[in-house]
């Protein structure tokens, strides 16, 4: 009878010591993690910019992270939209965006191309705003 006491105590104290662990497994497996990179191929020297970006909650080393998370999650975990009513000019200064990573648990791997960086603003919101 004392080895069958012992191990019902042992079986409680593992079950609690996990406890704290599926939350944060969970929580894992449904965050999100992204790489984001603007690249501007016609720039006469390398300007290749990269940041992290995670949300719930966010951070990483994003600049705007509250900001890019409140867009993306608006969004529905799109990059980019429509633009709103904005003005930029014809200047031919390609820019190319990537995300890879995580959104909500899902694996993503986005690039778009754009004319310059005001449409790109003007279509990605905070996401690419770094």
């Amino acid at each position: 009878m004392p080895h069958l006491a012992a191990r019902i105590l042992t079986g409680a104290a593992l079950t609690i010591a996990l406890l704290p662990a599926v939350p944060a497994a969970a929580a894992a497996a449904t965050g999100t993690d992204l790489r984001l990179t603007l690249t501007h191929p016609a720039s006469d020297t390398s300007s290749t910019r990269t940041v992290t970006l995670t949300c719930e909650p966010p951070g990483g080393t994003h600049p705007r992270a509250v900001r890019a998370c409140a867009d993306l999650a608006r969004s529905g975990g799109r990059f980019v939209r429509e633009a709103p009513h904005t003005v930029c000019t014809l200047e031919h200064r390609p820019v190319v965006a990537e995300a890879a990573g995580r959104w909500r648990g899902r694996p993503v791997r986005w690039t778009g191309s754009f004319p310059n960086a005001c449409v790109l603003r003007a279509r990605g919101g905070a996401i690419f705003r770094f």
